[in-house]
Order: structure tokens, then sequence, then C-alpha cells
């Protein structure tokens, strides 16, 4: 990560005459806490809009460079965290596993690639997310829904599930610490290349699948290769790697937006990249007309329903000037959809010279309930969404971008399948989710070798 001063981020003013930043009020808001009377959300709010920024502007700025090398093909995109983070799972460990998966599969995927691979970590402010329903209902009993640990507890019980403003401040700490971590991890020796490439030979050594191996020792001649020709080691002991989360929480996303004294832009510092939802992605909605106004690198969110005209939309409202790596479309249309629901999107924005970057989440549309009541995903339905995006871009001669995955650092019986055959009867084992099922830490490198694969074949083609 790249930094720039702190001076050159001053405080946005509230009110709508800052620079409109506050004309989202006006509009409808989906998926918003309802706190009760008395809550003091004026006083944390502005207690927000005290704090130090997490990220600042000339990083977003540098990862908005990286983005447009990953929309051109020079470089592919590695997003990669938490369903929903927790406070109680912001600890050294947690935050040390998952940052070692997504660099485990970073150079996989970059030898695969033969391009940079840009980390993205769904990391240091993923704290909420938005529910289906306003309620849940067990064992006859009704209580709010579980929207994360920004908006209220797990805990079944009516105090815990009251939306309490003060959790936003927890959330900006919880932040705060994540990152501090992530910095450590990736300016320290954590990430060295040569460390990295030991723990993936592990995993290969694990797994008993020899086309794994093929490639591991392909990447370990490419090792020897670079020590042999005096490559400066010391200089791959680090690595740059962005925090993103889904901007859900507009009172939270607001009170962290910054104005760059260099240009007088809006830059929401809560992250670097923010995206929205496919459930807030509304045209005359409170989120996109917020992040219409800040500078961050941003992504949308794209269904199976989503028309052609709703992309064209989206690209007027959130990237008017059509500026390469402003804007990314994360794509969730289920494995049985992908083929059929994708390219007329794809073709649509290559016609209208829209200069966006293409994401496939391979997680999101693929979820069912297994019969013992666990939401899961199956390993093979994530691996064909993926493969299915490439096909769409290979037959259009358009940009497969990069990949987007829930994914945890920890050995969790959450998805189905994989070389490990997790099978129904295991989910019970370790599902420790408190939303959706995440890929654990042998699937996202299984994963990462099978998409290493569909890269290698895309630059040979």
């Amino acid at each position: 990560m790249s930094t720039t001063d702190l001076d050159d981020l001053v405080d946005a003013p509230a009110g709508a005459g800052a620079g409109g930043l506050d004309s989202w009020r006006t509009l409808p808001a989906a998926q918003q806490p309802s706190y009760p009377a008395g809550a003091d959300l004026d006083s944390v709010t502005a207690a927000l809009r005290s704090m130090p920024p997490l990220v600042f502007a000339g990083e977003c700025d540098d990862l908005r460079t990286r983005l447009a090398m990953a929309a051109r093909g020079e470089a592919f995109v590695l997003q990669g965290g938490d369903c929903a983070e927790t406070f109680a799972g912001t600890t050294a460990d947690n935050i040390r596993d998952r940052v070692k998966t997504i660099l485990q599969m970073a150079v996989v995927l970059t030898y695969g690639a033969s391009t940079p691979v840009i980390k993205l970590g769904r990391m240091a402010g993923q704290f909420a997310k938005p529910r289906s329903s306003d309620l849940e209902t067990r064992d006859g009993v009704t209580l709010p829904a579980y929207r994360g640990d920004a908006v209220n507890d797990y805990a079944f019980t009516p105090e815990g599930r009251e939306h309490d403003p003060a959790r936003l401040l927890r959330t900006y700490h919880a932040s705060s610490s994540t990152l501090n971590l992530i910095r450590a991890f990736t300016t320290g020796g954590f990430a060295d290349l040569r460390r990295v490439h030991e723990w993936n030979r592990g995993f290969v050594g694990n797994t008993a699948k020899a086309r794994y191996e093929v490639m591991a020792r392909d990447i370990d001649k490419a090792m020897k290769f670079m020590a042999a020709c005096g490559a400066d080691f010391e200089a791959l002991r680090g690595v740059e790697f962005y925090a993103s989360h889904e901007a859900l929480l507009l009172e939270y996303e607001r009170a962290l937006t910054r104005i760059d004294s260099r240009t007088g832009d809006p830059y929401d510092v809560s992250s670097h990249f923010l995206w929205i939802g496919e459930r807030t992605r509304q045209l005359d909605g409170a989120h996109v007309d917020l992040l219409s106004r800040v500078r961050n690198p941003i992504g949308v969110k794209l269904g199976p329903s989503t028309e052609p005209d709703d992309v064209l939309a989206l690209i007027d409202r959130l990237d008017p000037d059509r500026e390469p790596g402003r804007l990314t479309f994360i794509t969730r249309m289920g494995a049985p959809r992908i083929r059929e629901a994708l390219p007329r999107l794809v073709e649509t924005v290559d016609r209208a010279g829209g200069q966006v970057l293409w994401i496939c989440d391979p997680m999101h549309g693929n979820g069912f309930e297994s019969p013992t009541g666990y939401k899961t995903r199956n390993f093979d339905d994530i691996v064909d969404e993926v493969r299915g995006f490439f096909e769409v871009h290979a037959a259009l001669g358009t940009v497969p971008g990069g990949v987007h995955l829930e994914l945890t650092g920890d050995d969790v019986t959450e998805c189905l399948g994989g070389f490990e055959q997790i099978d129904e009867a295991a989910l019970a084992t370790r599902y420790e989710s408190v939303c959706d099922p995440r890929l654990n830490h042998q699937q996202s490198l299984e994963v990462a070798f099978l998409v290493a694969e569909m890269l290698a074949a895309r630059a040979a083609s």
C-alpha cells in the first residue's frame, strides 16, 4: 500500500451544499438500519467524521490505475475474503490466515496469467450484509434479521438483534485494526514470494492431484531461474494489497468521506474499493447517488435479471467520463445461467464504448439449502460459473478481468465438494459462517489452480 500525507484529506462538511454529497438523503435508501427512538446516531456520525482516514486518496488513485490495467487484460484481479466480518473474528490469526490464502492464490494466478495479480481483500469493512427479509423466526419467536456486526448481533435475543448505531464506531476501529495488520503482513516479509511458494508446495503435496503438481513444478523452475539470473528477491518481500467492502450503510460511508485538498475531490476513505450490491443498485436510489460522487474506484453487482439498458444507465450515472479503472461490473449469474445471461450485457457495453472491468462472482448465484438445513454451495458449480465467464469473454473477444470469492483461511466445512470431498453430512463439522458459506483454505487454493489453467489457456489462444 502506498501512502499520501494526512494533510491532503480534510473533512467533507455535512449538508446538501457539500458538493451534493448529501443529496442521497432525499432518495430511497434500501437495506438501511432501523434505529430505535432515542438512538444517538448523530453523535456517532459526528465522531466518525473526526476520525483519521482508514485509507488515503493516493492509494485509491493507485488502485484505479491498476484496475484500468486489468480491464485491458494487462493484469488480473483476485478479490476475496469473508462473507461478513465479525468483531470477534478480528484477530491477528484470522487476518493472517485470510491474507496468507489470498497471497497463495495470487502466486498461482500470476503464473497462469503471466501478468500481475491485483490483490483486493474483501476485508477491513465488510461488517454489514443486505438481507432478503427484515425478520427471522425461530421456534415461533420472530426478531429482526441479523444484518452484520455493524448493525446488530448474531445472538438471537431481543437485545442482541436491536439495531445499535454505536456499532458503527466499533466497525471503524475493527477496520482500522485489520488494515494495520494487513499493512504489517504485506510489507514486513510475511508476503515474501519464496515463502508463499513454499506454502503452495505444501498444499500440492496434500492434494494428490497430479494436474496441480505440474504447475507447481513449473513455478518452482521459474523461481530457480529467477534466482540464477540474480533476481532481487528483497524487492519481492512486500506486495500491494488493497481493501474493499460493500458500501451498504450510507451514514457510515458518508461520515468517512473526505475532501482531497490537492484536487477538491471527495473520497470515501473507509476503503480503497467500494461496491453497490444487487439489492441496492437502483438508478434512482441513494447508494448509486452517493457513490457517483466519490472518486474511489467502485463496483456494481449484476445478477441474472440485469437488462442491457440497466448497465448502460449505470455507466452513465457512475462513470459518465468513461474513465478506465473507475467502474467494475461484478457478475453473479449462477452456473446454469452465466452463458445465457452474460453475453448480451458484455456485448452492449462493448458496443457503447464502456471502459468497465468485468469480474466474476461465482458464489452468490450458486447458493442453496442442504437437506440438513445449512446454506451451502457446490464447489463444482463455483468452478463452472468461472469457466462460463471465461468462455463468454473468449467468444466475444473481451477481457475476463478477475474473480470475486467468499473465502476464509480456516478449514471450515461450508461448501460442498473440492478434493476434500466435503459432503452434506460433513457440513455440521465446522460450519462457522454467520451469513453465507465460504470456500475453506484448501478449496480456495484449488480454485486458484483451476483458474490459473483457464488463464494459461486464454494466454495461449
